[in-house]
């Protein structure tokens, strides 16, 4: 297998897996708010953190940024705490009437997506160890990233699919349920980040 195949699997495997959960559960808490219907909204959202991470992940990783690796592990449970609380804020307000790009959740995706680079980058660089520039292993690692998300918002926009047409459970019930399940989650993680 060649070296950009495996940090490609590296990348999607770091993403879907269940040590990585506290990403997981940024992208449910992201994508809550969302129908199957909203695929473009979802695409723009998920584009938003995209871009962010990347940005981060790439400067992190060939060296250009410096961070305090235990802050990132608080920050990134704060993230998902504020986009739940967010969600829960607007829970039954209709999302089609946001702008498509240029909308509040999609800015603080971004924003947030800067936070996770960070957190993405500290294994990626374990992975790495003494490579200096490690621009292929970089794009591999980013692209299967991306492939794993790209799953885990399928997997979430049918299960809310599935509840929201099959079960016919309300909307609003639905993103209460699951933004209040992710923002619990997320003051776990937090507290256990403060206390160790």
């Amino acid at each position: 297998m060649s070296v950009f195949q495996t940090y490609l699997q590296l990348g999607f495997f770091h993403i879907f897996n269940l040590q990585a959960y506290d990403h997981l559960v940024f992208l449910l808490a992201l994508c809550a708010p969302y129908a199957a219907a909203e695929w473009r909204r979802v695409v723009a959202l998920v584009t938003s953190f995209t871009i962010g991470h990347s940005i981060t992940l790439a400067l992190a990783t060939l060296g250009f940024v410096q961070y305090n690796a235990r802050l990132i592990e608080i920050l990134i449970p704060l993230t998902i705490l504020l986009t739940s609380l967010l969600n829960l804020r607007q829970a039954g307000q209709d999302t089609r009437r946001q702008p498509l790009l240029w909308a509040l959740p999609n800015l603080l995706a971004a924003v947030f997506g800067l936070i996770h680079g960070l957190g993405f980058s500290s294994y990626l660089r374990e992975l790495l160890g003494q490579s200096s520039r490690p621009l292929a292993e970089l794009l591999a690692f980013n692209i299967g990233v991306e492939l794993g998300q790209l799953l885990i918002v399928a997997l979430i926009l049918s299960v809310g699919f599935v509840v929201l047409r099959a079960a016919r459970v309300a909307r609003r019930d639905w993103i209460l349920v699951v933004s209040g399940a992710a923002g619990g989650i997320a003051v776990i993680l937090l507290l256990q980040n403060l206390t160790t």
